[in-house]
């Protein structure tokens, strides 16, 4: 294929759609599969059972589908998958699951991650994130759809970061952050809403007045986790635009095993 350069080594077996275009340099495994449109930047690593889709730009000197770092790793036949038309920068690693967990790690589409971004094994990220410089993901987290998490920010193993939050520069990460919080520091503190973040994605007046109620209940009323939910879990009833929200946060809520950012 003459849009891979002659300095480039694809090992036999790989699956490359034609259109995809490989750099000088880049090594592609035996077990790799990607899809039409993508571009892959010169000295990149691209191994193990990894599947990649469509129209994603990976830059120079990214590390994709090494073996965990997890000692208990024995080689087993784990994954890395990454959905469509993701931009990942310089010096990224994102490694395979483990039989720990469903044996997958899962980036999205969508996906804006800057560089060296580490993903390691297991995690879920979810579509149109945001992962500034250096965030740096610890085994089975999962970051959902349209989460910013700030440069230098360490999200510990397990942890569950919700839909639509923000996480400030150089932020420590230990406890879930339940959807559309605000949170910074070390020690973690939530803030507030990114009520920016949600105006810019369209959110009318009368959803963000349900999310900001369920704010104040977690937040500001003194309230126990366990009334807080219940409160909220009513919600729907003075605030039926934000259903939906309130659905997202109670669920959020119910699967948290970490206890919540408070």
């Amino acid at each position: 294929m003459s849009n891979i350069h002659p300095t480039a080594i694809v090992e036999a077996g790989a699956r490359i759609d034609p259109s995809v275009t490989v750099g000088p340099y880049t090594v592609i495994g035996p077990d790799v599969s990607i899809g039409a449109g993508t571009t892959v930047g010169p000295h990149c690593v691209i191994e193990g059972r990894t599947t990649i889709g469509a129209d994603n730009r990976i830059f120079q000197f990214a590390s994709l589908g090494a073996a965990p770092q997890d000692k208990k790793y024995a080689g087993e036949p784990t994954r890395l998958v990454i959905g469509d038309r993701n931009t990942i920068r310089e010096f990224c690693t994102f490694n395979l699951g483990t039989t720990q967990d469903k044996g997958v790690t899962t980036i999205g589409d969508d996906n804006w991650i800057m560089a060296y971004v580490h993903i390691a094994h297991d995690c879920v990220v979810g579509n149109q994130t945001i992962l500034a410089n250096n965030a740096t993901l610890a085994g089975h987290v999962q970051v959902a759809d349209q989460a910013i998490i700030g440069g230098l920010t360490g999200i510990h193993q397990f942890v569950k970061v919700g839909a639509h939050v923000m996480a400030g520069f150089a932020s420590h990460i230990s406890q879930d952050v339940p959807p559309f919080m605000m949170v910074d520091g070390n020690p973690l503190a939530v803030r507030g809403l990114n009520l920016e973040g949600l105006r810019r994605r369209g959110f009318s007046a009368a959803r963000m007045a349900g999310i900001k109620q369920m704010h104040r209940m977690l937040y500001r009323q003194g309230l126990t986790l366990g009334a807080a939910r219940t409160a909220i879990a009513e919600l729907p009833a003075t605030h039926p635009e934000a259903t939906a929200d309130i659905a997202l946060v109670l669920a959020f809520l119910d699967a948290s095993t970490r206890g919540i950012a408070r």
